[in-house]
């Protein structure tokens, strides 16, 4: 039955009108009309994940037997579908609906039996063909951990490795350019631009390392446990089968959790994997900060580096050029830093055998690997691999920097190297001149001692 621009659809809880040419029933359309929140909706990457899953689930029951194979593949064809990006406008709910996303689940499962059953010529049915031998309670926590596994290995972690590389290689060409070091802010010893780089590259692999360990444990899936953890009406082998089905089909080393208790009733791996980005995002801030530090001025900073001019900095200032990327890079971590808080929020609610957050789980999470994945990418395009050195700035500041003297420690006493800071820095004169003045060492062994290059390799000097 049709009128105007809509039909009429019925589930348990009796009739009501979806768009006409909707793909979805009535379940979703309840969830549309119940959920008028944010107007956020789940990320592509999540609802393809759960599409995978119906597919993997309808061979494995077509494998096992209790599933007709023409049935099984046109519910696999529709996945295809999902998962080639097709489609995308039928999945409108928001992020903010039931906590267990029985509504999203519903959602893919309407739609992919709407269109295996035009593929197959016969009723589909959402509930008792696409949603066979599973529910949503484990279904969305293992969607949970394949979207944010396959968006980690598909985005962020080469993008992880693309900006260690350009920063290593970065590091290579500045090696032999010293700069005043800073603690506090406050001059301290010399150390090369290339020592500084090599140390936020180690950042980056250290931040890909966490997120490579803390996925060992989202390979993890709740697949097989249906409802509370028990099992209830799916096969014996078809968590081992779906886990297996899925590893081939993705190369990732996807298992069956040992508990699916655990599965269901927490989201611990989505936790600890959101801390790790974290970690990432407070990285990637300190670099982008120290970038914004060294790239001050042009005059009155530190004016240590020039980034790339990518656009005007004021709409009042003319000439003003602003150091844009970092300060999107600093943005997005404040967001995954964000992002990880809610998640930690999140995580807490598992009342029992179910978590009720699962849709802000899924949402935050995947947010935080794009952008980070996102933003790395800049980072090295557009900052990292054309920023250029301002070397008369860095040598200025060198030979001004009273903290060399530190080198001369073990010859001379702190006490004394102390009163020759002071007095080259009330001064304002270099270093090598006040020390020649103010004790007996020639002033070849001084320049040999206080040579600010020989001082970044560390030890004692002799």
């Amino acid at each position: 039955m049709q009128q105007d621009n809509f039909r009429i659809e019925k589930d348990s809880m009796g009739a009501l009108q979806v768009p006409a040419d909707a793909l979805y029933a009535a379940q979703t359309q309840r969830a549309v009309d119940n959920f008028p929140v944010s107007g956020l909706t789940l990320p592509p990457a999540f609802i393809q994940a759960v599409a995978l899953v119906k597919k993997t689930a309808a061979r494995v029951n077509r494998d096992l037997g209790v599933l007709d194979a023409d049935m099984a593949e046109a519910i696999a064809a529709a996945a295809d579908e999902v998962l080639a990006g097709q489609h995308a406008g039928q999945f409108p709910l928001d992020v903010f609906q039931t906590g267990s996303a029985t509504s999203t689940n519903m959602n893919v499962n309407e739609v992919l039996a709407t269109l295996a059953s035009r593929r197959l010529g016969r009723p589909v049915s959402a509930n008792d063909h696409v949603n066979m031998g599973q529910s949503s309670n484990d279904t969305i926590p293992s969607a949970i951990h394949v979207s944010a596994a396959l968006e980690a290995h598909r985005q962020l972690l080469p993008a992880l490795e693309y900006l260690a590389e350009t920063l290593e290689h970065k590091a290579e060409s500045l090696k032999g350019v010293v700069k005043t070091g800073r603690t506090h802010l406050m001059d301290a010893m010399p150390i090369t631009l290339g020592q500084e780089l090599n140390a936020w590259a180690l950042q980056i692999r250290n931040g890909g390392e966490r997120v490579q360990d803390a996925l060992m444990r989202v390979y993890r899936l709740a697949q097989g446990g249906t409802a509370v953890g028990s099992g209830i009406n799916a096969h014996p082998e078809f968590a081992v089968r779906f886990a297996q089905t899925l590893a081939e089909n993705t190369g990732l080393p996807f298992v069956p959790n040992t508990s699916f208790f655990e599965s269901l009733s927490c989201q611990d791996a989505a936790v600890e994997l959101s801390g790790q980005l974290k970690v990432v995002a407070v990285g990637l801030m300190k670099i982008a900060n120290d970038l914004r530090w060294m790239n001050s001025g042009p005059l009155a900073g530190l004016g240590e580096i020039e980034l790339p001019a990518l656009q005007p900095g004021s709409s009042i200032m003319p000439g003003k050029v602003n150091p844009v990327i970092p300060e999107a890079a600093a943005m997005v971590a404040a967001q995954v830093i964000g992002n990880d808080a809610t998640i930690t929020v999140a995580g807490q609610s598992g009342s029992f055998q179910l978590n009720v957050m699962l849709p802000l789980v899924a949402y935050n999470l995947l947010q935080s690997i794009q952008l980070l994945a996102n933003v790395s990418r800049l980072l090295a395009d557009k900052a990292i691999a054309g920023f250029t050195v301002r070397e008369d700035n860095l040598q200025a500041a060198l030979a001004r920097n009273p903290i060399l003297i530190t080198a001369l420690n073990p010859i001379i006493g702190y006490a004394k190297a102390a009163e020759i800071a002071k007095a080259a820095y009330k001064a304002g004169r270099p270093i090598v001149d006040v020390a020649a003045e103010m004790t007996d060492l020639p002033r070849a062994e001084l320049e040999r001692l206080l040579d600010p290059a020989k001082l970044t390799e560390g030890g004692i000097q002799e």
